[in-house]
C-alpha cells in the first residue's frame, strides 16, 4: 500500500459502500493504521492508499485507534474552530481550516459491530478530514479559492523537484 498523493484522481473519486466488513476489511485496516504510524499521520482514508472504497482509520496521540467503515456523520456544531490542517495525500503543505467544533458519527468497526461516537477537539477534526477524502474532498478544497491555489502551486512545484531529483 503506498498513499496516493495530490494530482492522482481517485482522491477526487467518491467511495463506495464496503458491503461485507470480513477478514479482507480488517486486515486493511490494520495496514492503514500501520502506514499512518509508519508516517507520523493522525488519519487515512481509503482513497489515500487506492482502495475506492468507504473506510478510514485514525490514530491520536498514539492513544487512540478507531476504524471507521461505511461512516455516516448524523450531527455536526454550528459552533466552528479554526486550526491547522495536513495531509499525507499533500505532504508538506499545511493551512488553516475552519470545521465544526463538535460531531456525532455511526460507523462499523473492523469486527463489523456498529458504534455511535459524538466527540470534539483533534478527534472530530480529523474525522471530518478523513470523512472528506470519502467524498472526493481535499482539505484545500475548504480554503478560499486563491489560498487553494496558491497552496496547489507550491505542491505542484514541491512535487516536480522532488521528481527530479529522483531521476538524478
Amino acid at each position: 500500500m503506498q498513499i496516493i498523493t495530490l494530482g492522482n484522481e481517485l482522491l477526487r473519486q467518491k467511495a463506495a459502500k464496503i458491503e461485507k466488513i470480513d477478514g479482507d476489511v480488517a486486515k486493511t485496516a490494520g495496514e492503514m493504521l500501520e502506514i499512518i504510524k509508519k508516517d507520523k499521520g493522525v488519519g487515512l482514508a481509503g482513497p489515500q492508499i487506492g482502495v475506492m472504497k468507504r473506510i478510514f482509520v485514525v490514530r491520536i496521540d498514539g492513544d487512540i485507534e478507531r476504524v471507521f467503515i461505511n461512516p455516516s456523520i448524523l450531527e455536526t456544531s454550528q459552533e466552528t474552530v479554526k486550526a491547522e490542517e495536513g495531509c499525507l495525500s499533500v505532504p508538506g503543505i499545511f493551512a488553516d481550516v475552519i470545521r465544526s467544533k463538535t460531531i456525532k458519527i455511526q460507523a462499523w468497526n473492523e469486527k463489523g459491530r456498529p458504534f455511535t461516537l459524538e466527540t470534539g477537539g483533534i478527534l472530530a477534526r480529523v474525522i471530518q478530514h478523513e470523512y472528506d477524502h470519502l467524498e472526493g474532498v481535499i482539505f484545500l478544497d475548504r480554503l478560499p479559492e486563491q489560498k487553494r491555489d496558491r497552496l496547489t502551486a507550491k505542491f505542484e512545484k514541491k512535487a516536480k523537484k522532488a521528481r527530479k531529483g529522483a531521476k538524478s
